[in-house]
């Protein structure tokens, strides 16, 4: 129970029982596991802010349950998640290379009294303590932080000019004059653009032929 990849090291528990194992490793039940990491450089209060926050680590969110400061760079960490590789990928996200990580307790037990290598039996009390802690009250799930939206895009306002007097190349009717049309962005009222001029036509000349007025005839 609790796998551990290859740099770290710390407490294992070995079982033939695979329903109490499930029950144990499973997030839902909120078993505590607690890790000791050194890192390779000093830990601040607003590194562990970013933690317990929640980082978005393929699809879902991995976070910490807390986090403690023991020196300026070791740091304790307690899960009740299990992602592959958490703690690494996690402080890697915030830019810390972890030297070394040790867990230290799964549950009620602890690595007191274990060298590095050796084992002991798990009496009648550990198992006591395992259920108990199994049926303890489950802790509060933290909402998963939003993902940021992308920003929408906004228009400076512009105003439609006619590239000629033809209909269909761009006028405008009388009713849509001093209007600005939207384009998705913010809409404003334009000034009225001024009345083309137009000229008076020439009156038409009339020939001489037929200015000439015929008389009747007796």
């Amino acid at each position: 129970m609790g796998r551990l990849d290859r740099e770290s090291e710390g407490l294992l528990l070995v079982t033939n029982d695979g329903a109490l194992a499930q029950e144990l490793m499973h997030p839902s039940k909120g078993v505590e596991k607690e890790y000791e990491v050194v890192v390779d450089k000093p830990f601040s209060q607003k590194d562990s802010a970013a933690l317990l926050k929640g980082i978005w680590i393929e699809g879902s969110v991995a976070r910490v349950q807390s986090v403690r400061i023991l020196a300026p760079t070791k740091i304790s960490l307690i899960l009740h998640q299990g992602l592959k590789r958490q703690i690494r990928v996690m402080l890697g996200l915030i830019g810390f290379k972890v030297q070394r990580l040790i867990r230290i307790r799964i549950g009620p037990l602890t690595l007191r009294g274990l060298k590095p290598g050796s084992y002991r039996e798990i009496r009648p009390e550990d198992l006591e303590a395992l259920r108990k802690a199994l049926s303890a009250p489950k802790p509060k799930r933290v909402p998963a932080p939003a993902k940021p939206k992308p920003k929408a895009l906004t228009f400076t306002n512009f105003t439609v000019i006619p590239s000629s007097g033809k209909p269909g190349h761009g006028s405008t009717s009388p009713q849509s004059k001093g209007r600005t049309r939207t384009g998705g962005g913010t809409a404003s009222r334009g000034a009225a653009r001024p009345a083309r001029a137009t000229s008076a036509k020439p009156a038409r000349k009339t020939s001489p032929t037929a200015a000439r007025v015929r008389k009747p005839k007796d």
